[in-house]
């Protein structure tokens, strides 16, 4: 039985090692768990990834250390066996809890235009009215501030008005009408 216990925790420690080894040396094709290649970050740190590479490494290599250790204190078989599969299972469930905290933290950084719809702004670069052409608005998104491209169906917008994004026309280009809530536009009305 100590045998299995030692090949256990060899095989659960020589994995959690070379994973260890291989994302200081950069390699990542084995994904960021080494089970799979995440890319959807909405679905990303949904479940709890019991069964990735690192938990069940780190729970095998738990089993087996658990396991020589009850023998090196003079337990046998009947002790060692539960105690090994209990801290086994906690080593199991608590990497997989790291790695769903962690990939809750993944965060590409890319502006998301669609969130722009109802935010408020001011115009940069004049914009043409009718449509007839594009300006350009600083809006606050995603707390930053961002400069983008706006057409507005409305009269031209000078440089410096309020306005409000109405819609996304295009992957750069808001449109944008005068905000209602200023107060140059609430005294014209």
């Amino acid at each position: 039985m100590q045998n299995f216990f030692l090949a256990c925790a060899l095989l659960g420690g020589a994995v959690l090692l070379l994973q260890l080894l291989f994302g200081l040396a950069g390699a990542h094709g084995m994904g960021h768990d080494g089970s799979h290649d995440v890319h959807d970050h909405e679905h990303a740190s949904e479940g709890l990834h019991l069964f990735s590479v690192r938990a069940l490494s780190a729970g095998l290599a738990s089993f087996g250390a658990t396991g020589l250790g009850v023998y090196a204190l003079g337990g046998g078989a009947l002790l060692a066996v539960p105690l090994a599969v209990f801290v086994g299972s906690v080593a199991m469930v608590s990497v997989a809890m790291v790695l769903r905290a962690m990939l809750k933290l993944e965060d590409d950084g890319t502006v998301a235009l669609q969130g722009a719809v109802g935010l408020t702004g001011a115009v940069y670069l004049t914009i043409p009215g009718g449509r007839s052409g594009a300006g350009k608005v600083h809006l606050t998104l995603q707390n930053r501030t961002v400069e983008v491209q706006a057409v507005t169906p409305e009269a031209t917008l000078p440089t410096g008005a309020p306005v409000l994004v109405v819609d996304v026309v295009g992957p750069d280009t808001v449109e944008v009408v005068p905000n209602p809530m200023s107060p140059e536009v609430a005294n014209a009305v």
